[in-house]
């Protein structure tokens, strides 16, 4: 990784990116004086001022209810945001916004579902995905309540002693009704983020089973092509690196997992890891080409120009595969 890159992420200008820059390129342990700076300036910056200046009193966003919509403005989207964001999950308002998802999102069968009447098993796999990792992320992997996601996820993934399936949820593995009943790349990236990054105490064996099916799934296509079953078509969203994602995912958030599921350094991923490095500017950056709604400012980047959040993506899966930027 050349100077030039790595004095560029960690400056103060972007707390979020400064502190994952120092925790996971620079390897500064969580006690570090820099890393602590970092995390008490994220709550001061203005994308998680602005998240959480929009809350209302009782915790939702936008309107009461599930959360799921209207997307990117309502609960969902929001506890999402500030763990991508690296937001302090002891914060007041962050607990009671968790709080008031856990209440309202969360179905009988413990599953997250999209809509606040929706049957027990009206839940999909990128939406479970990232709301486990996200509430990981933001403290809360030893609460009951995401224990029960967990579970449900896990039982989806595998098939085991799973009743909830249904239009949505057709089958085990990913198949999913949103992708006309075909297994779905963007919930197995989602699913498996979530398992890789889990606290020790809620690694069953389900879990475990169920993120060695979402390893094999992913290598089970070259990630270069991506050509997963996606409505008869491939998705273009596949090769455009963005961030934050929502239900998408594309080539490098797939490549994280993958290196967060400890499988960075599989030959499989040889072209994918070519194709990211094909990406990079003369000055070892990497361009955001992906946004969501014109709605959204969470990290202030403009669409086509270097973007930290993307570059750190990059350079995380670099390292893990244990490559030098030069290469």
């Amino acid at each position: 990784m050349n100077d030039q890159t790595l004095d560029w992420l960690p400056a103060k200008d972007n707390p979020s990116v400064r502190y994952f820059a120092l925790r996971y390129l620079l390897d500064r342990t969580e006690d570090d004086r820099d890393v602590q700076a970092a995390r008490r300036a994220i709550m001061r910056s203005v994308p998680v001022q602005k998240i959480l200046a929009a809350q209302k009193p009782e915790g939702y966003w936008f309107k009461p209810g599930a959360g799921y919509s209207p997307k990117y403005e309502s609960t969902v989207w929001q506890i999402l945001f500030l763990a991508e964001l690296g937001a302090d999950g002891r914060n007041n308002k962050v607990r009671k916004g968790c709080e008031y998802l856990l209440e309202h999102a969360q179905a009988k069968s413990g599953g997250f579902s999209a809509g606040q009447n929706a049957p027990p098993g009206y839940a999909i796999h990128c939406l479970n995905g990232n709301l486990i990792w996200a509430l990981v992320a933001l403290g809360y992997g030893d609460d009951a309540r995401v224990a029960r996601a967990v579970d449900w996820l896990a039982g989806s993934i595998t098939g085991d002693d799973f009743p909830w399936f249904n239009a949505i949820v057709p089958g085990p593995g990913f198949k999913c009704g949103v992708n006309d009943k075909k297994p779905c790349a963007w919930g197995a990236v989602k699913s498996l983020r979530a398992l890789a990054n889990l606290p020790r105490a809620l690694q069953s064996r389900q879990v475990k089973k169920a993120t060695a099916i979402a390893i094999e799934f992913l290598l089970s296509r070259d990630l270069a092509k991506a050509d997963y079953p996606y409505r008869g078509r491939i998705s273009g969203e596949w090769f455009k690196f963005g961030f934050p994602l929502s239900y998408t995912s594309d080539v490098l958030e797939a490549l994280l997992a993958l290196a967060q599921a400890g499988q960075a350094r599989d030959p499989r991923l040889q072209n994918a890891i070519a194709f990211v490095l094909s990406k990079r500017d003369a000055d070892g950056r990497w361009a955001l080409k992906h946004t969501l709604s014109t709605k959204v400012r969470v990290t202030g980047e403009k669409k086509g120009e270097p973007s930290k959040w993307v570059t750190l993506r990059a350079l995380r899966v670099l390292k893990a595969a244990k490559l030098e930027i030069g290469d």
